[in-house]
């Protein structure tokens, strides 16, 4: 029988030991009771927390500081911001005249005058999401020949249709983007001042305004040729690729590198310019529409396969700006 215990014992669990509480007595200080295995843990659900808390303070404190900035700027300083960004909610009716001094194959001087509408629309019901429709007329004066000819015509009209995303929210994070389709109609006649071909493509625009006072984005459109008007026509696919900067000095004033757009045709041995701006302006507060007015210079920095092009660029600009109208 006694053989027979310590192979029980053996089989049996250990007999745990009482739990003893050590009376409490006034004066004398209580033992801290330690967890050699749940330390570490604690640890980690601290700094877990504090992590946590942190980044929410910290993006809060952002968020909050943009919506500060933004409520902080003047009327004049805000539109300064939105007249060059394609994704801002802000009916304009722009007026352009590009006047070129030099052209590259050609002694002849060109210009164009350009009305550029831009007309935003309300979500409704049916289609949650704010658009913002920017059709573009031109007439131009353009090289004939590469002596001092010209001739003036009525350009191709183009438009695009950009639906602005309502996320991420721009008041709060600074950034704004808007996609849709862009079109080119052959309005013009002589192949100087028209492609003679219908086209439709994708366009997108995204901007960050997360920084006070600046501004930059881009503008992206892709037209391609489905049908034409002349038999003598030829096929396009055209990237056109307009980069955004602006910032605001204050009192409505601006400077601006938004004007130059890169065309990049996808053919082989197709022409490519890629031109750069620079320019400013400033918006005014009147007793009807603001007016925003402008000047900038543009360059053609790099070009390959291209007939008569642009050298050097004035462009001048007055636009009508009507913050608080709708479709």
């Amino acid at each position: 029988m006694s053989s027979e215990r310590p192979r029980l014992q053996a089989i049996l669990p250990a007999r745990r030991a009482p739990l003893l509480v050590a009376p409490f007595v006034p004066g004398k200080e209580i033992p801290q009771a330690r967890c050699a295995c749940g330390g570490w843990a604690v640890i980690r659900i601290l700094a877990s927390a504090a992590f946590i808390l942190l980044t929410t303070a910290t993006r809060t404190g952002a968020q909050n500081a943009n919506v500060y900035a933004i409520a902080a700027e003047s009327e004049e300083d805000r539109l300064a911001r939105e007249v060059n960004d394609p994704t801002a909610i802000l009916a304009q009716l722009k007026f352009q005249d590009l006047y070129t001094p030099r052209n590259f194959q050609s002694t002849a001087q060109t210009n164009t005058v350009q009305l550029r509408p831009v007309i935003p629309i309300q979500a409704f019901a049916l289609f949650p999401f704010q658009q913002i429709i920017r059709p573009t007329f031109r007439i131009v004066t353009v090289a004939t020949s590469r002596g001092s000819a010209t001739d003036t015509e009525v350009g191709d009209m183009t438009l695009f249709d950009l639906v602005v995303s309502n996320w991420p929210n721009p008041r709060t994070t600074g950034f704004g983007w808007a996609i849709g389709p862009t079109f080119v109609f052959p309005t013009g006649r002589t192949p100087q001042a028209g492609k003679h071909a219908w086209e439709i493509g994708p366009a997108a625009a995204a901007i960050y305004r997360g920084i006070p006072h600046l501004m930059v984005g881009f503008l992206f459109q892709n037209p391609i040729s489905f049908a034409y008007t002349n038999s003598s026509a030829t096929p396009q696919s055209e990237m056109e690729f307009q980069p955004l900067i602006s910032y605001a000095l204050g009192g409505g004033w601006y400077v601006k590198s938004a004007d130059s757009t890169w065309d990049v045709y996808w053919r082989r041995h197709s022409s490519t310019r890629i031109p750069v701006s620079l320019g400013g302006g400033r918006v005014w507060k009147t007793g009807g529409p603001e007016l925003d007015t402008w000047v900038s210079g543009e360059w053609t920095a790099y070009r390959q396969y291209t007939g008569i092009t642009p050298m050097y660029t004035v462009r001048f600009g007055l636009t009508l700006l009507f913050p608080h109208f709708q479709l």
